[in-house]
């Protein structure tokens, strides 16, 4: 009789290689592995594979995903400008929904009725995977050993793979948890955990310390067609390619580093360093072109629905109809968002030194204070006595209920026997 199969996201770390065994012993399952290359660090992914099958998993499928990664996924990060908390560039929560087609996918394609994933019970990515599956395919079966079987304890873990022979790189002295794509890193657990101490130098591999990049400034042009990046010091280029080159570029100058307390979608305070490089420069510039070609009410607009775009990908919900129509609208507003914008890199840091656009809504005839101005202040007048009318109506309202209410309660005083002016009381 034929096993039950499960897929597996497959990482090659420790959770999901734990999980490959305890799906095995446990629950008696053939183990499909899926490994998505999102952009991540890695030895080799075909070496992952043969550790997964090392392992004993049946199949073992290994995914390109990175143009799919950037032409629908962080391409509408870049149109929301997508900042969690106004701070995470959400690049974990970008990469999920993904990966969870990918594995549905893998399920229908060898007939499993289950999928499994190695996060724990206190992260976000469960609630991502979880959410993510069961909105493209409400029948299938989730399964997290990790929460299941309370592998949630990192010295518990490193025991269990050690037992069974599962090689691990991980050890208790730096058990750091890093997940990473192209958007940029994610780094937590550890030293971390206590948020008086400073993250140590040994975390960041994307960026440069500050104090240690170049003493003159780097620039770099940035080139948008309708809200994507399209070039950089007008080469044109794919967007794998651009992302790439600019991490180089502003990790070699010091920028991209997060440390921050994050609040989880589950109810807890977390503390997450993040290496954002290229994610944090091409939100910068891209906000700083829509600064100057859409017009203010669709700007203003764009800026309420950008926390609810993030908090809908960070939650898990990127498959909801309500962060689709956000889609739609962020979409709608990108038609104008072509330009340049020049990024001026400097031991950490990075602004916005010059910006231009053939769909600028900008006219310097009519900004400057110049003589030639092309302004008509005199128009100014009529326009305030316009926009002004309601509230000038409401205050001259108010003054008179103000004064009637005063009259009223001289007339009340003087009829008890007590004069206002002087609090005493008065013959009759």
């Amino acid at each position: 009789m034929s096993k039950e199969k499960v897929v597996l996201a497959y990482s090659g770390g420790l959770d999901t290689s734990v999980c490959v065994k305890w799906l095995q012993e446990e629950m008696n399952l053939d183990v499909i592995a899926v490994l998505g290359n999102v952009g991540q660090e890695h030895d080799g992914l075909e070496k992952i594979k043969e550790k997964a099958l090392s392992l004993g998993v049946v199949a073992c499928e290994v995914v390109d995903m990175r143009q799919e990664f950037v032409d629908q996924y962080v391409s509408c990060a870049i149109a929301a400008n997508a900042m969690y908390e106004n701070k995470y560039p959400l690049l974990s929560a970008l990469s999920r929904p993904l990966i969870s087609a990918h594995l549905v996918q893998a399920a229908h394609k060898y007939g499993a009725t289950c999928i499994a994933h190695g996060c724990t019970g206190k992260g976000n990515d469960q609630v991502r995977f979880e959410t993510s599956i069961m909105t493209l395919d409400p029948f299938l079966k989730v399964i997290a050993p990790v929460r299941e079987w309370d592998l949630g304890m990192r010295p518990d873990e490193i025991a269990y793979a050690k037992k069974r022979g599962v090689p691990v790189p991980v050890t208790t002295e730096a058990p750091y948890s890093i997940d990473d794509n192209l958007w940029g890193r994610a780094i937590e657990a550890g030293v971390l955990e206590d948020p008086w101490n400073e993250p140590p130098a040994d975390i960041w591999t994307m960026t440069v310390d500050p104090a240690e990049a170049p003493d003159t400034p780097t620039y770099v042009e940035v080139g948008f067609e309708k809200g994507i990046p399209c070039s950089l010091d007008g080469e044109k280029m794919g967007m794998v390619e651009l992302i790439e080159k600019m991490n180089r570029i502003a990790g070699e100058n010091g920028y991209g580093r997060i440390d921050m307390i994050e609040n989880r979608y589950v109810g807890l305070k977390s503390r997450e360093c993040y290496e954002v490089p290229a994610g944090l420069a091409l939100i910068a510039a891209h906000k700083a072109l829509e600064d100057l070609c859409l017009e203010r009410d669709v700007l203003h607009a764009k800026l309420s629905l950008e926390q609810a775009w993030a908090d809908q990908v960070y939650n898990g919900r990127w498959f909801s109809p309500y962060k689709q129509a956000i889609d739609a609208f962020m979409a709608s507003a990108q038609d104008m968002v072509s330009g340049t914008i020049k990024l001026k890199f400097y031991k950490g840091s990075c602004v916005v030194a010059g910006r231009k656009s053939a769909c600028a809504l900008y006219d310097q005839n009519l900004a400057t204070y110049d003589n030639d101005d092309a302004f008509d202040q005199k128009a100014a007048k009529g326009f305030i006595d316009i926009q002004a009318l309601s509230l000038k109506t409401w205050a001259i309202k108010k003054s008179q209920v103000a004064q009637q209410q005063e009259a009223s309660s001289v007339k009340l005083d003087v009829v008890s026997g007590t004069c206002p002016a002087c609090d005493q009381a008065v013959n009759y």
